[in-house]
């Protein structure tokens, strides 16, 4: 049934209810152009809007690192140091979005470093070595970048960023765990791991320091997981071919080196 109001003859209505439709029509006149002007402004916004998570999370986490580190050691070279750390981290980011593997944002944890999370597990050891190793090859060219700018300015802070640089990207080849250089070495032979446990734990007894010792405990299941049988799954993980092996070995040993000669002669350079 239609109800007795709308049934009314248009003469006989309310006058409010006539007036209804052309106060309604005068509302929509005035806030079009503000409609226009709003989705203009949203589809202006939408790509930042989509990067903000990605600025509060990367940095935001840099500017606490800068400010932990610039306490300690002034903000320059703070500002410097964790940009190398940066620069490291977007190698990983690159060679994992390079291989077709999601991975979050960089985010920084004052005096740990930082890290990208893989939100899919790497598909064989070869994709995990190649995703490890990205990070110190585009760190050590940052570095690289910054010793020649030294070379050309002579400012001494840069000098000791680059040293500062090489060594942060050498550490990380250290064959063990949860560094670099430990997923690099599934590609080569999971049990240089145990060469890279002995270097750590010697630097750990002549340098002492809370990192180091976090990353020996870290390190330790991965390290004990090499004595335990191996499914037929884990064991095609770590299958790959001797092309494969031997580019990895040469991106590996060789930067190995050249980060060892690109220290030294920093400190030749600095003296």
């Amino acid at each position: 049934m239609e109800s007795t109001e709308s049934a009314l003859p248009p003469a006989t209505m309310p006058e409010r209810a006539r007036r209804a439709p052309k106060f309604v029509g005068q509302l929509k006149e005035m806030f079009a152009p503000l409609g226009v002007v709003a989705l203009l402004v949203a589809k202006f916004f939408a790509p930042i809007l989509k990067f903000l998570p990605l600025v509060l999370k990367t940095g935001g986490s840099m500017l606490i690192t800068i400010w932990f580190y610039t306490m300690t050691w002034g903000l320059w070279y703070a500002i410097g140091f964790v940009l190398l750390i940066l620069v490291h981290e977007c190698g990983h980011l690159v060679a994992a979005k390079r291989i077709g593997l999601k991975v979050g944002a960089p985010v920084f944890i004052p005096f740990m470093g930082a890290f990208i999370a893989l939100k899919e597990a790497p598909r064989n050891a070869w994709i995990e070595a190649q995703v490890g190793i990205g990070g110190p090859l585009l760190g050590t060219l940052g570095a690289a970048v910054v010793a020649f700018a030294y070379f050309v300015t002579d400012i001494p802070i840069l000098g000791a960023l680059a040293y500062t640089g090489f060594l942060l990207n050498l550490f990380n080849l250290t064959p063990v765990g949860m560094l670099d250089g430990g997923r690099i070495v599934t590609a080569l032979s999971p049990w240089l791991s145990l060469v890279g446990f002995a270097i750590l734990l010697l630097l750990t007894f002549e340098h002492p320091n809370f990192i180091l010792i976090l990353i020996l405990i870290l390190s330790v299941p991965r390290l004990l997981s090499l004595f335990r049988k191996k499914s037929t799954l884990e064991r095609r993980y770590f299958e790959i071919t001797r092309a494969q092996r031997l580019t990895m070995a040469l991106l590996y040993f060789g930067l190995v080196a050249f980060l060892v000669f690109a220290m030294h002669l920093s400190l030749v350079e600095a003296g």
